[in-house]
């Protein structure tokens, strides 16, 4: 397979990709250039300065995933990459402690006038009173946005003996009272709050989050920080607070246009800027580097994005517990497409036991894959899955319940149609994935490589015939288990074998006497 990496990466993450893949780097591609390219490649690594437009995801015929050695993508088109079935990677949290560390020197920064008092020294002037400044202590930073950088930044604000009032409507109460933040609306913290650092991703919801109804209820000399995203805070609303002295000073990293310099923002000598250095530091590149790295290595090889921006992502503290199930459930959607005798219009996917109190997104992400696979071809993934599913109107549907039977885990999928359903259950064992049942036939399997399914009655002189037909075809059985019923019964046997049967084959193991029906699941 084939990386190209369009953006500059370090030689750490460089390394890990060469292990496994061919790796082209070059920088700086225009937007045509990269559609000329990136047909021949798996996988594109970038940083912010590549543009992956829609004519670029159009033109990417193998590519599988895109990975962004950073937090944003806001320079990716991620409907269009989720449309063609690419999947949207970052790396958010390499770079998380250097975007805080970088919050926090702006706003000491600002606060003492330090590259202002800087500038004037070395101009070879001693003006000690022209620079005075605050201290933070006692002071309320009001911090919009309490994700990972964001929380980063309570920390240390904290240990500054800040107050701390926060923004953010996917955090609790718990976890804002683990951080000392008190919880408030954008305006209440316009109103209160000494300082304001933005913490958020530029998305509509978010973009002029701070405007000139926010800077019209702010204290006079109120302090204002983005190391976030440009877009967030509205800059001309920004410039006119500086204007009529609502603000008391600025400490920019990133811009709307970068580099900036139209910007009327860097008229003020009330305003300190950086360019876009909040993840410039030489551990945050490694990390990320790093980080992606392992990203693409993984989805190319068969594994999950664990920090995907199209799908469910996992967190890694998460990972060890879902992992097995993820492969459970994949797997148990292609038994399931295999087994099925008729086209299905419902899916139903049922988690009981300890495993219904996790976040079950990816297994249920999973078994669509595996269940899609069988009937669609490799196109199919972890990205298109529910779409596809979605487009032709199948209905999924899950249920949890904390009750469980035999093992403390189970997960199910049941496929139906009126009245016609197959229902496939299974747990894990260890890491490994089991399946337990199959309809109302109880099984003991560890699904692997080639199995032949059969439905038969429990009676004598059933078994070996079957086991005689593949053995005069040179078909070798690595394993067998048999359910049980009374004598008279039907139950399911499946037979592990090691080469492929044909239908020919299966046609005469299905007229052994006793056989019910056969089929060929192959994983």
């Amino acid at each position: 397979m084939k990386v190209l990496v369009s953006d500059s990466l370090s030689n750490e993450g460089l390394e890990i990709l060469k292990e496994h893949f061919t790796v082209d780097v070059n920088t700086g591609l225009s937007e045509d250039e990269l559609v000329e390219k990136i047909g021949e490649y798996d996988a594109l690594v970038i940083r912010s300065g590549t543009q992956v437009t829609q004519r670029v995801i159009e033109a990417a015929d193998n590519l599988k995933i895109v990975g962004r050695a950073g937090v944003g993508v806001d320079n990716v088109d991620v409907d269009a990459a989720t449309k063609k079935g690419i999947i949207v990677a970052n790396a958010p949290e390499g770079n998380m402690i250097s975007a805080a560390e970088h919050t926090i020197g702006m706003m000491m920064a600002m606060s003492r006038n330090i590259p202002q008092a800087n500038a004037s020294l070395k101009g070879r002037e001693w003006k000690r009173n022209k620079f005075m400044g605050v201290e933070v202590k006692g002071k309320t930073l009001g911090i919009i946005g309490l994700g990972r950088i964001g929380s980063e930044v309570a920390k240390r604000a904290s240990g500054l003996e800040m107050n701390l009032m926060g923004y953010d409507p996917f955090i609790s109460e718990k976890r804002a009272m683990e951080l000392g933040v008190k919880l408030a609306t954008v305006n209440e913290i316009s109103k209160e709050a000494d300082y304001i650092t933005v913490h958020t991703p530029l998305i509509k919801e978010t973009r002029n989050i701070l405007d000139d109804e926010q800077f019209d209820l702010m204290k006079s000399g109120v302090r204002i920080l983005n190391c976030a995203r440009g877009g967030i805070i509205n800059e001309a609303a920004l410039v006119r607070a500086l204007e009529s002295g609502k603000v008391g000073g600025a400490a920019l990293d990133v811009f709307v246009e970068e580099p900036p310099f139209g910007s009327p923002l860097l008229n003020f000598d009330n305003v300190i800027v950086t360019p876009h250095l909040g993840a410039s530091t030489q551990e945050a590149q490694v990390n990320v580097a790093i980080d992606i790295a392992k990203e693409v290595v993984s989805v190319l090889t068969g594994g999950l994005a664990k920090n995907a921006i199209n799908i469910p992502s996992v967190k890694p503290e998460a990972m060890a517990v879902l992992a097995p199930y993820i492969r459970l459930a994949e797997l148990m959607g292609k038994i399931a497409g295999q087994l099925v005798d008729s086209n299905y219009e419902k899916v139903e996917i049922g988690y009981n036991g300890e495993i219904s109190g996790k976040d079950t997104r990816p297994l249920t992400v999973s078994a669509l894959k595996g269940l899609l696979e069988m009937a669609l071809g490799a196109g199919v993934n972890y990205v298109n899955a529910p779409a596809l599913a979605k487009s032709r109107q199948i209905a999924v549907v899950e249920s949890k319940s904390e009750s469980a039977e035999e093992y403390s885990s189970t997960v199910s999928i049941k496929l139906s149609s009126g009245e016609t359903a197959k229902l496939v259950a299974g747990t894990v064992v260890g890491d490994e994935p089991k399946i337990v049942s199959i309809d109302e036939d109880r099984v003991d399997i560890f699904p692997a490589g080639r199995m032949i399914f059969a439905k038969h009655i429990n009676k004598p002189n059933v078994i070996g015939p079957c086991c005689m037909v593949l053995g005069k075809n040179n078909i070798n059985i690595s394993g067998m288990q048999v359910g049980r019923s009374e004598v008279g019964g039907v139950t399911m046997m499946v037979l592990n074998v090691d080469t492929d049967v044909s239908d020919a084959i299966l046609d005469e193991v299905r007229q052994v006497p006793g056989i019910l029906n056969a089929k060929l699941v192959t994983l």
